[in-house]
């Protein structure tokens, strides 16, 4: 039986009125309309503003699995894709402002990849996991990956029918891995799952969304975005390139951070299985998949590299935000009783 997540807690104006609407299915008021228009426009809080931030993933869930008790035809309602379609100009607008001016060389493109990745001086929070990370902390990094982790590899694979010759086959070579190779219980959202059983929270899809920052719904937005448009189909490859060259030394800290809290193998699994798979993935990724994008179309250059920019600067808010409410010792999750028993 398949488990449809519940329209989360609103946050704002915004998204209490876009609740209200989806659950009442009469279509989008007027005054939903006008208290997306009064959002602040400067872009510079705009990643972090929890009513926009998940607004605007309410409407990128109706993509996915949708909600309990909403229509299914909501999904391409036009009035509910316009009001979309504001929130991701600000939300485009703040990523562009965070992230400045990517430069673009003649080099070729996985070196690009290669130099903006090492160039990238954001703060590690994997080391800081490894080392120092305590189990409530652990939850609570775990809270705020669980909206992307619980269904991982969806947003990019909404690319793949954009694409054509080698750039597919290689990009589905790396998605066929991350939905385990056909086997469901290797599926990287299973994986997952069982990591945060095994630290005593709820893994059903969407169970911890009233409990996520805004700047977890920020960086699955961004893929959202990405993944849906055609427009950016060469920032979701360059998004998820840079996914797979950056995640294998990470995930072999997280995994030590783990184990030194006394966990086994069977809880480090999903970070152990992203150790091997995306050393794999790197080359097929920079040089296969995204090399052969841009060897075809060449004009999607500086879209790879935006792509690339934007996954680092969103873990690099991600972390900022955890590492900062923990210095100043507080928690970093929506609601301090987040993960009260």
């Amino acid at each position: 039986m398949v488990t449809i997540m519940r329209l989360p807690e609103p946050r704002g104006p915004l998204s209490d009125a876009l609740a209200a609407d989806l659950a009442a299915g009469a279509g989008l008021a007027a005054t939903t309309i006008a208290r997306a228009e009064r959002l602040p426009t400067d872009p510079g809080g705009a990643l972090t503003d929890d009513d926009l931030q998940l607004s605007l993933a309410v409407c990128y869930e109706l993509h996915y699995r949708g909600f309990d008790g909403v229509s299914e035809d909501w999904e391409w309602d036009p009035a509910l894709l316009q009001l979309r379609a504001g929130l991701e100009r600000r939300h485009l607008a703040a990523l562009r402002e965070l992230i400045g001016q990517v430069p673009v060389s003649t080099e070729p493109i996985d070196q690009q990849l290669t130099a903006l990745i090492a160039a990238d001086d954001g703060p590690s929070l994997s080391s800081f996991m490894a080392k120092n990370g305590t189990l409530e902390q652990w939850r609570e990094y775990l809270t705020l990956r669980s909206v992307y982790h619980l269904k991982e590899a969806d947003p990019h694979t909404f690319a793949i029918p954009r694409l054509s010759g080698r750039t597919k086959a290689a990009m589905v070579e790396i998605q066929a891995d991350e939905y385990g190779g056909g086997s469901a219980e290797r599926m990287h959202s299973e994986l997952f799952a069982g990591l945060m059983r095994d630290l005593d929270l709820d893994a059903g899809y969407g169970a911890l969304w009233d409990e996520a920052p805004a700047v977890a719904f920020a960086s699955v937005n961004t893929m959202s975005l990405f993944g849906l448009h055609r427009r950016w189909r060469g920032a979701a490859l360059g998004h998820l390139a840079t996914v797979e060259m950056t995640s294998s030394e990470p995930s072999r800290r997280y995994s030590a951070g783990l184990r030194r809290l006394g966990f086994d193998g069977r809880t480090t699994v999903f970070y152990d299985e992203h150790v091997e798979a995306d050393a794999v993935h790197e080359q097929i990724a920079s040089v296969d998949m995204c090399g052969s994008l841009v060897a075809g179309e060449p004009g999607l250059t500086g879209d790879v590299l935006f792509g690339a920019a934007a996954s680092l600067a969103m873990d690099g808010l991600a972390a900022t935000h955890l590492l900062g409410a923990w210095k100043a010792g507080r928690s970093a999750l929506h609601r301090q009783d987040a993960l009260a028993a």
